[in-house]
């Protein structure tokens, strides 16, 4: 590969990854893709195909391909044991400056992959390719391969489904910040009068072990049981000499579990709106979690019941 080449290359990735992972919720399909993509794009380069934009054909071969895939990973999913959830990320790559990382945040919320999640694949591609990644009607057009007022038609569905169903995050990143210190603080200080403070009445609880590990067979909702069922969890982890450690997950405030060897157990995620936790997200499915470093022996042969894992 030449020095031009690896250059363009390395520009190039980190939007094929932003592409790959808002229309896949998988880190590890995200990057499946990238590799792919990356060798169409410098197939291209090497074979004289003539690129006007670089960037413009890096989008649409990520793309199409993220589209194919995903309708593979539909039939997959629909066989998955137990609530699927996104695949959570610590950092986007090729978002390292403060305002760059604001400005994703929201589109890369685990609330709003998983309402995408409900969309058809093109549905998906155009509704990302617009409000996050501010192409055009006719840009986009080109890129799946669709009449322009397809293309709009589509566009329209999927704004209108995502608006009627898309949290609304009203906190300053300083309110969230707070409140999700505090509310982790509740749990690992076993407080429940403050936990249940915390949460919003019509609290939700999600679970993903995708049958590897003991998880959640079900969300959990109301904040009363959430509020059980979180220190029931607390009380495990402690048996397990862990620890949570404060993270941002996807964008928004987070913990990882983590063993007495610093083996990670899983990924915590909170939503707030209205100064409470209105909804928390548990990803404890190994497969999810590798590429977030070491997995804690624990994660691998337990026998626990639902209740009894930090799940």
């Amino acid at each position: 590969m030449t020095c031009s080449h690896a250059d363009v290359l390395a520009q190039l990735r980190p939007l094929m990854f932003a592409i790959a992972y808002r229309m896949l919720g998988s880190v590890s399909e995200a990057e499946d893709i990238v590799q792919e993509a990356s060798l169409r794009v410098l197939t291209a380069l090497r074979g004289g195909v003539r690129i006007e934009s670089p960037e413009a054909y890096a989008t649409t071969v990520a793309t199409r391909l993220a589209i194919d895939e995903l309708r593979s990973a539909r039939a997959r999913r629909e066989q998955y044991v137990g609530e699927w959830l996104p695949e959570p990320l610590l950092h986007e790559p090729g978002h390292d400056d403060p305002a760059s990382r604001a400005e994703m945040a929201d589109s890369l919320s685990l609330a709003l992959l998983v309402v995408l999640e409900r969309l058809s694949p093109e549905q998906r591609a155009v509704f990302l390719l617009h409000e996050v990644f501010d192409y055009g009607y006719r840009e986009i057009a080109e890129i799946v391969g669709r009449r322009e007022d397809s293309v709009r038609q589509l566009a329209a569905r999927a704004r209108r489904y995502v608006r009627e169903r898309r949290p609304r995050f009203d906190a300053s990143p300083a309110e969230r910040d707070e409140i999700a210190q505090r509310f982790f603080a509740a749990i690992e200080n076993g407080d429940v009068a403050a936990l249940e403070a915390l949460l919003a009445t019509e609290a939700i609880l999600h679970g993903d072990g995708g049958g590897k590990v003991p998880a959640l067979a079900r969300a959990i909702d109301g904040r009363r049981r959430v509020a059980q069922t979180l220190l029931a969890w607390r009380r495990v982890l402690a048996r397990a000499n862990g620890r949570l450690q404060r993270s941002e997950v996807n964008g928004q405030p987070g913990a990882l579990l983590l063993d007495g060897d610093d083996g990670l157990l899983g990924v915590w995620s909170v939503d707030i709106a209205d100064g409470r936790v209105c909804t928390m997200r548990s990803m404890i499915n190994p497969d999810k979690l590798r590429h977030l470093g070491r997995l804690s022996e624990l994660t691998h042969g337990s026998k626990r019941g639902a209740t009894g894992h930090p799940a």
